[in-house]
């Protein structure tokens, strides 16, 4: 099988064999993909996800000497996923005994009015002669053959999705190019854009006012020409009427676009992030939020310009990855921990210990010498606490907001980045780099919809999360009074451009500041060592002052700490 030319119908027999005899060995020996079918058939589900896996040990199992056919739906990902859907289309089990109750909705309704009008179609057409037939101006095309011409798209109630295989690495960003067009494809990145859902439009469907005769027009891009004389769609109705597109009967899907960011640790010096565009289709919408760190498997495509923009690209066209799986990178809170024996087992001898609190504050930046007391605030930070809302509306946080304040050299910043690594929900920024827009909200143009759209800062992406600001005192004023309602009301008040609206940024602020001077100077007061104003330190529940203390003792053991640490590799308690 030549790679990006298959034999289709060896292809297809392929796939209607694997989704027919592949044997779950979890679940006693079942027909796992004719199970999924079921559930499709009685209206319990609307995906049927393939894994590479499954198809990787099926075939290299009753075909030892044909392994590469998992290799070949990686390579031509989107003829498979049609083969896959054809398949499955002629796999289909009728709804069993359980599902009798389900209620009819829009595509039953519509099916069953097709075959009625087939059935007067073809009637009327038996009694009619082939001289009434052309005096219509059609082309002898029986108008009766509805659904003949009816898309398989159309009446499928499913989506195909692909699971990678298990040893498929992520590719960097950098490293998608243009060898990767029509390829299954797995990147990692930060999202920091999703769309609205809007419905588009995949099959879109005409009416014959004459005859009640139906053509359907697929639509596989962004824009399509509607039926002219001079298509073959049209010639099948009658021309001297015009055919009426009708909504009701065309076919529409749910559609997301969002933007996927480089992670930070594979972008080059000097270099600045690479976004890749993403559309999900189907199920997969809603999947993900912005500021979530996820691993996407989807279909690398090229997308051609529309309108002006396609004048002034020549032959340049975009890229897209259409996505089929979406893994979160972080466990978020809330979701659901599968704990082996042995973490059970640890868990439970750690809360006999009796000494939990001390143990966990000394496992963060195990690294940094000391600071017991800070990694136990830091502890206590990122657990939070539980917000009360009072039943006159009185609502009271219960993030705790920690400000650490200090001399140069005593590691705020690596604390900020292990924080920002370690928590499921995290953004790291600087105060330099960062201005009320960035923070909060700022108003953009949707490239898709043309609409002006609010995206979120820092502060929103990190909405559930803790949002590390290094350098916190190098910040503008103006700048740093947009944190003021942040922190205290855990929301943000835009009014811009028309759009009025509320944004949550229920949101941990770990901040990192250096005193006015440079250094501590123990002859000012704190308030004038302090370069922060009173209205914004009164927002931060713990305000840590560490100070560079010159001591023999103190330096030795922080010289033979950071020796080991170096020797060793791993950090050696005292």
């Amino acid at each position: 099988m030549a790679s990006g030319h298959p034999d289709h119908a060896k292809a297809a027999s392929n796939c209607e064999m694997f989704i027919k005899n592949f044997m779950d060995p979890e679940s006693d020996g079942k027909a796992k993909y004719m199970q999924q079918l079921q559930e499709i058939a009685n209206r319990r589900s609307k995906v049927l996800s393939i894994s590479l896996d499954d198809v990787e040990a099926f075939f290299l199992e009753i075909q030892p000497q044909q392994p590469e056919f998992v290799g070949e739906i990686e390579r031509n990902t989107r003829t498979y996923q049609k083969l896959m859907a054809e398949a499955a289309d002629r796999l289909m089990p009728p709804p069993d005994v359980t599902a009798a109750g389900v209620k009819k909705d829009v595509y039953d309704i519509l099916s069953e009015h097709r075959k009625i009008m087939d059935g007067q179609m073809r009637a009327k057409e038996a009694t009619e002669t082939g001289q009434a037939n052309r005096s219509r101006g059609g082309t002898g095309a029986m108008p009766g053959t509805v659904r003949g011409g009816c898309p398989d798209i159309l009446l499928r109630r499913f989506d195909v999705y692909f699971a990678p295989r298990s040893k498929m690495q992520a590719l960097p960003m950098r490293s998608v190019r243009a060898n990767n067009l029509g390829h299954l494809v797995r990147v990692r990145g930060i999202v920091t854009h999703v769309t609205d859902v809007k419905p588009l439009v995949s099959v879109v469907a005409y009416t014959d006012p004459e005859t009640g005769f139906e053509v359907y027009q697929e639509v596989t891009g962004r824009t399509f020409k509607p039926l002219d004389n001079d298509s073959k769609e049209r010639a099948k109705v009658s021309r001297k009427m015009q055919p009426v597109m009708e909504t009701r009967g065309s076919k529409f899907v749910k559609f997301q676009e969002a933007r996927l960011q480089e992670l930070a640790e594979e972008v080059p010096e000097g270099a600045t992030p690479r976004t890749l565009s993403v559309h999900l289709l189907g199920e997969v919408t809603r999947t993900m939020k912005p500021g979530d760190d996820v691993t996407i498997t989807g279909i690398f495509l090229p997308e051609q310009y529309t309108g002006f923009k396609a004048m002034r690209a020549g032959l340049l066209m975009s890229t897209y990855l259409e996505a089929h799986n979406i893994v979160q990178s972080k466990r978020q809170f809330g979701s659901a921990f599968e704990l082996s024996e042995t973490e059970v087992a640890a868990i439970e001898a750690l809360g006999e210990s009796g000494d939990v609190y001390g143990r966990l504050a000394r496992s963060i930046a195990p690294e940094i010498f000391g600071m017991e007391d800070v990694k136990k605030a830091l502890l206590l930070m990122m657990v939070g606490g539980q917000t009360r809302v009072f039943p006159d509306g009185l609502k009271l946080r219960g993030d705790v907001h920690v400000c650490l304040m200090g001399d140069p050299g005593v590691a705020k910043s690596q604390l900020l980045k292990y924080v920002s690594r370690v928590m499921p929900r995290a953004v790291y920024t600087t105060g330099k780099g960062s201005s009320g827009v960035g923070l909060t909200a700022a108003v953009l143009r949707n490239q898709v919809t043309k609409e002006l759209v609010l995206e979120g800062g820092a502060l929103v992406l990190a909405d559930k999360g803790v949002c590390c600001i290094d350098e916190f005192d190098k910040m503008e004023e103006g700048d740093r009074t947009a944190i003021h309602e942040v922190m205290e009301q855990q929301t943000v008040s835009i009014a811009k451009a028309g759009i009025t609206t509320t944004l949550n940024t229920r949101t941990t602020i770990l901040a990192a500041a250096n005193p006015a001077y440079g250094r501590y100077d123990r002859r000012r007061s704190p308030s004038e060592n302090i370069n922060l104003p009173a209205a914004l330190l009164s927002r931060f529940d713990i305000l840590w002052l560490l100070l560079d203390e010159s001591s023999k003792e103190q330096d030795t053991r922080l010289a033979k700490h950071i020796v080991r640490l170096h020797v060793l590799g791993r950090c050696v308690d005292d």
